[in-house]
C-alpha cells in the first residue's frame, strides 16, 4: 500500500519539474528573443501641410545602440535599415554608453563602423543623447568628428533643408539637455527656425528625449522623432512599459505614436540596453516613419 501510494506522488513530481523546467526555458528563450532580434514598425503619419512631392517620404528613425553590435560589424542592423529602403536615416541619440565596461575606444570603433554602413544607403543625420554628454565617455567632440568622417551630418540645435523639387521640408536636430548649459532652448530654437523658413514650414524635429511632446505641439512641430524610454524595458500586456529611464515605474511615451493637435511624436524603443535589466517582451526596434499627404 505504502509503495502504492508513493509512485503517483513521484509522478506528479516528475510532472512538475517538467513543467518547471519548460516554463524556465520558455522565459530564457524570451529573453534571448527579446534581446536579439530586431522587430521593425512601420508608421503611416498623415499630414494636410505636408508638401505633396513628401508623399511617401521615409524616415528610419535609430536610437539607443548604446554600443550595442547587432551582428559583426552591426552587419544585421545595417542590412534591415537598407530593406526599409529610407530616403533618410536620422539617429536620435545615445550611440554611446556610459555605465557599460565597455572601453570608449571600442565604442567610438562602433559608431564608426555603423556611420560607415549606414551612409551609403542615403543621408544620414545624428543628435546627442545624454550618454553622450556624460564625462565617463569624455564627451561627444570624438564621436562629432568621427560622425562627420564619414558623411553624416551632425544636428546641434541646427536645421536643414531637405528638397524635393521646388519643395522642402525642414529637419531640425536638438542637443540634448545635459549639453552645454548655455545653449538655446526648444521653444527659441524653433522659433528662430519660423523666422528662418517661415511660419508655414513642415518641421520635423529629431530629438533624444521623449518628454517635449506638448511642447513642440504648442510650437507648430509636425513631426518629432525620439527616443530615450527603451521602449520601459519590460512591456507586459496593456502598459507602456514598466521601467522608465529614470527608474520611475509604468512611463508614457515610450513606443509608437502619439498625437497632440496637429503634431505627432514618434518613439522608437531603442536598439540597445545600457542597464542591469535585459529587455523583456521588448525586442530592439527599428522605426520606419512614412510621411503621407491628406
Amino acid at each position: 500500500m505504502t509503495k502504492a501510494k508513493a509512485k503517483p506522488r513521484f509522478r506528479r513530481g516528475l510532472i512538475f519539474i517538467k513543467i518547471l523546467l519548460s516554463f524556465i526555458l520558455i522565459i530564457a528563450i524570451l529573453f534571448l528573443d527579446s534581446n536579439i532580434r530586431i522587430v521593425t514598425s512601420e508608421y503611416e503619419l498623415f499630414y494636410s501641410n505636408l508638401p505633396e512631392s513628401f508623399d511617401g517620404f521615409r524616415i528610419v528613425l535609430l536610437a539607443d545602440i548604446h554600443a550595442t553590435e547587432h551582428g559583426e560589424d552591426n552587419r544585421r542592423l545595417i542590412n534591415r535599415v537598407e530593406a526599409a529602403n529610407p530616403d533618410i536615416i536620422v539617429i536620435a541619440g545615445d550611440l554611446l554608453d556610459a555605465y557599460r565596461r565597455i572601453p570608449v575606444r571600442r565604442q567610438l570603433q562602433v559608431a564608426e563602423t555603423l556611420a560607415a554602413g549606414l551612409t551609403p544607403i542615403a543621408p544620414v543625420y545624428f543628435v546627442t543623447g545624454n550618454h553622450e554628454w556624460d564625462r565617463r565617455v569624455g564627451g561627444p567632440w570624438a564621436l562629432f568628428e568621427i560622425m562627420e568622417e564619414h558623411g553624416v551630418t551632425v544636428l546641434r540645435n541646427q536645421h536643414v533643408r531637405i528638397q524635393r523639387g521646388d519643395e522642402q521640408v525642414i529637419l531640425a536636430g536638438v542637443d540634448d539637455p545635459h549639453g552645454p548649459a548655455d545653449m538655446i532652448t526648444p521653444y527659441d530654437f524653433v522659433r528662430r527656425i519660423h523666422a528662418a523658413e517661415g511660419e508655414d514650414s513642415f518641421i520635423i524635429m529629431l530629438a533624444h528625449r521623449n518628454q517635449n511632446l506638448p511642447l513642440y505641439s504648442s510650437l507648430g512641430v509636425d513631426l518629432v522623432l525620439c527616443g530615450h524610454a527603451h521602449g520601459g524595458i519590460i512591456r507586459l500586456p496593456f502598459t507602456d512599459g514598466l521601467i522608465g529611464p529614470q527608474r520611475e515605474w509604468f512611463p508614457t511615451h515610450t513606443s509608437g505614436i502619439y498625437t497632440m493637435d496637429n503634431t505627432h511624436m514618434v518613439v522608437s524603443r531603442g536598439l540597445g540596453n545600457y542597464i542591469w535589466m535585459p529587455r523583456f517582451l521588448n525586442n530592439p526596434h527599428l522605426v520606419v516613419a512614412v510621411l503621407r499627404t491628406g
